[in-house]
């Protein structure tokens, strides 16, 4: 049952003003890329509702939505189920990534200011405090916004566009290695920021890439038990 699944709490009630069909399906897509609702897991409208606080309506169109983008899979005569990404789904994407990830470190070590870099540094300090107190949703969301800050030091507008297309599905695939990657990560991404803060673009899309790549493999080699 859905209400086993997701932790008392842990869905916050959406607010009846605004857009109520967009909220929903942020909601439920927040909710997907933290795993709150696991890969292959059913999706009953009536319970998704209930536990938003709101009608069935906006529930179903949201579903219909996220099957468009490749997030849950609608069945015939079975219902809505959280998309199981493919082993090639998640190699290609996080191929992706790193190519536009590595050229971002390379323009952000030639554009970054010390107020860039001081920035990197604290998303840093906070993402080594949460692998230290063993705090996964905070780690993943702080690596996220790591990643999103060297994107935006890197100042082109066009790479930034191409990047947040797959930063959800990113998310979605670190979430279940973040544990897995720990401290490394964090440590590579101090290597980054060094080689950014020396204006080193060859080092840096060095270092963004073997980054990338280590989390790509860890993907592919992680445990299947969660």
């Amino acid at each position: 049952m859905l209400s086993a699944k997701l932790a008392q709490g842990s869905v916050p009630r959406l607010e009846r003003p605004g857009p109520l069909r967009e909220r929903v399906y942020e909601a439920l897509l927040e909710l997907i890329t933290t795993r709150a609702l696991q890969p292959g897991q059913h999706l009953v409208e009536s319970e998704l509702a209930g536990h938003l606080g709101v009608s069935r309506q906006p529930v179903r169109e949201a579903l219909q939505r996220l099957n468009t983008e490749g997030w849950v899979d609608l069945r015939p005569a079975q219902g809505a189920f959280v998309h199981e990404p493919t082993e090639e789904e998640a190699d290609q994407l996080l191929s992706v990534r790193t190519l536009l990830e590595a050229d971002a470190a390379r323009l952000a070590a030639a554009n970054s200011g010390t107020a860039g870099i001081a920035a990197l540094e604290e998303l840093c300090a906070q993402g080594e405090r949460a692998v230290a107190d063993d705090d996964v949703d905070l780690a993943v969301a702080t690596n996220a916004a790591f990643h999103a800050k060297v994107m935006e030091l890197a100042g082109n507008l066009v790479l930034a566009e191409l990047a947040a297309q797959v930063d959800r599905r990113v998310r979605w695939y670190y979430t279940p290695v973040a544990r897995q990657r720990g401290r490394q990560s964090w440590i590579e991404h101090r290597e980054l920021i060094a080689a950014i803060s020396a204006r080193d673009e060859g080092r840096a899309t060095e270092i963004m890439k073997a980054h990338t790549e280590h989390t790509r493999t860890t993907y592919h080699q992680r445990e299947r038990t969660s």
